[in-house]
């Protein structure tokens, strides 16, 4: 079978090795190249084991590719995605250079793929959504559709995040003394980078509430817990019905009567998400909770979802669920 080539830019990062280990099992892409500026002429092993070895970024044949991945840093991302397009290929950026709320010159659509699949299907340029919008997002998206969120409300996020969610980038606070048997709360004040992306979603959607953000660092590798209270127009009688009916068909999401757990999402392209109506508040109010792989459905495995549609594929095509 004659296998679609397509590249990765950024590819020593973890969400860039990510991709490249499911990029090298999907059966109808192959990993034309793998670039890494800083780490150029090097190997690193993917996935079960097997190999690639870097390329510099300015280096890549990017004419070879009828898609590129762009899993570099955030603010240097923008030029190489006009590259990529300049020399004919589709591209899926995973920084947030071109993320709505984050002022991209560049038209792109917007990749969260269960609220947006139709639009992203006849795009040239996909923005992959952040990791914790994610999970967020999918999480609210059944409610603000329908306009059930009380108005002028304020909706209360709080996510904690696996270490690998802040990059490869060496950092004191994530040393492995600092982190173990640890549990932070970072970005506090409501301005993480992150709160742009999802308050420009939310106004898309019509909604006029705030969004209260506060993110955190779990003593773990990979994983997104999202805990978000959801203040009402009038109580919902069974709140699990309305995640059931929006999501119905979709295969990469999961609705649970329990919380969900990490260990349930990892390594896996899904989110879970359960609801549950919050007791003792004068307000009806509804806990929402969401858990991903911040790697996987938070990065490389919504950026692989966003390929196969691009490309005509089945959206499952390579994916892990």
């Amino acid at each position: 079978m004659h296998k679609i080539p397509v590249g990765v830019l950024g590819a020593s990062g973890y969400a860039g090795r990510e991709l490249c280990a499911l990029l090298l099992r999907h059966p109808a892409l192959a990993l034309a190249f793998a670039g890494a500026q800083g780490q150029r002429g090097q190997s690193a092993r993917v996935g079960g084991g097997a190999t690639v070895t870097f390329v510099g970024n300015d280096e890549a044949p990017l004419d070879g590719a009828a898609l590129v991945f762009c899993a570099l840093p955030h603010g240097a991302s923008a030029p190489y995605v006009t590259r990529a397009r300049a020399a004919g290929a589709k591209v899926v950026d995973l920084s947030a250079d071109l993320r709505p709320g984050n002022g991209g010159c560049t038209p792109a659509a917007y990749g969260l793929t269960e609220w947006l699949r139709d639009t992203i299907r006849g795009a040239d340029v996909v923005a992959n959504p952040g990791c914790y919008p994610t999970a967020t997002l999918l999480a609210l998206l059944p409610l603000l559709e329908r306009g059930l969120v009380a108005d002028g409300a304020t909706i209360t996020v709080n996510a904690a995040s696996g270490v690998t969610g802040a990059g490869l980038t060496p950092k004191p606070e994530l040393l492995f003394g600092e982190v173990t048997e640890n549990f932070t709360a970072y970005g506090v004040g409501n301005e993480h980078r992150h709160l742009a992306e999802m308050r420009a979603a939310v106004a898309a959607l019509g909604a006029d509430v705030d969004v209260l953000f506060t993110p955190h660092l779990l003593p773990v590798a990979r994983g997104i817990l999202a805990t978000i209270t959801v203040p009402l127009r009038e109580p919902l009688a069974e709140p699990l019905a309305l995640w059931r009916e929006r999501y119905a068909g979709e295969q990469f999401i999961e609705i649970t009567a329990s919380a969900p757990a990490l260990r349930e999402v990892a390594h896996r392209n899904v989110v879970r998400i359960s609801a549950t109506s919050a007791a003792n508040v004068r307000t009806p109010t509804l806990v929402v909770t969401a858990a991903i792989d911040n790697l996987v459905k938070g990065a490389a495995g919504q950026a692989l979802q966003n390929a196969n549609l691009l490309l005509g594929l089945e959206e499952s095509a390579g994916l892990p669920t």
